[in-house]
């Protein structure tokens, strides 16, 4: 049987080092099964280069989530800019939350949007078509208070979450980044790209080979160098002028 999950409300918290400056503030949102300790790996990284991050867990399996996001993006003793990042099912509470104009949001990461229902025939399904980092494997495999077989859930039937053709990127006016990998079996790439087609706030990078859990998936410092790179330019202008461009 699944475990049940602790507190999703209770935010885990990764803070920037001691003698930096914050840079900004990063408020996650989990996907189908998982909690805030889930992204413990990318919480330190990005704590590492003076972001605060606070992960939350699954607002399908407990909606004060939402609340609980809301309170942290408006609360003026975090610095800014505030970035919520939604994986999984998150990233379509990241949507509605932007399209509901929440106070204090500056822009949005969408990490393996999900497009339709998928079932796993097994365990060793669903962590495979999760990610294909064997550490990641393992915390999963390990963790009593993940919920193996929640991703088998229908987004459809999840309360409050937005139908696709009710997800309102027309109605978001801060940058977003969505990051999706090309071999994501339970998001496949094709839909996803053809969700966000026509949204000119959102930039699209995809991780070759990567699958569903794009942040903690085997490129997981790729992705986190993504972000990094994102909100270095946010934090100069909602333009997100280039900083960094290649040689010819």
């Amino acid at each position: 049987m699944p475990s049940s999950a602790p507190c999703s409300s209770a935010p885990s918290s990764w803070d920037e080092p001691e003698g930096l400056a914050a840079r900004g503030t990063l408020v996650v949102l989990a996907g189908r099964g998982e909690h805030g300790g889930v992204y413990e790996r990318f919480g330190r990284r990005l704590a590492f280069d003076a972001y605060r991050v606070r992960a939350l867990g699954d607002p399908s399996a407990d909606p004060s989530v939402l609340d609980a996001a809301a309170k942290l993006l408006a609360d003026e003793s975090l610095p800014g800019p505030k970035v919520l990042v939604g994986s999984d099912t998150g990233a379509r509470y990241a949507v509605r939350l932007a399209a509901e104009r929440t106070t204090g949001l500056d822009a949005l990461i969408l990490a393996g949007l999900p497009i339709g229902p998928w079932k796993s025939g097994s365990w060793e399904e669903e962590v495979t078509a999760r990610t294909a980092c064997p550490t990641h494997q393992g915390r999963l495999t390990n963790d009593p208070d993940f919920r193996r077989g929640a991703l088998d859930a229908s987004p459809a039937e999840l309360p409050d979450l937005p139908d696709l053709p009710d997800l309102r990127l027309d109605l978001v006016d801060v940058p977003v980044l969505a990051l999706h990998g090309t071999d994501d079996v339970v998001s496949p790439l094709d839909r996803a790209l053809a969700t966000y087609a026509g949204h000119p706030t959102v930039r699209t990078v995809t991780f070759e080979g990567g699958r569903h859990d794009v942040l903690n998936d085997a490129q997981h410092r790729t992705a986190a160098a993504t972000v990094v790179l994102f909100l270095e330019r946010l934090r100069l202008s909602p333009g997100l002028p280039v900083i960094a461009a290649g040689l010819s």
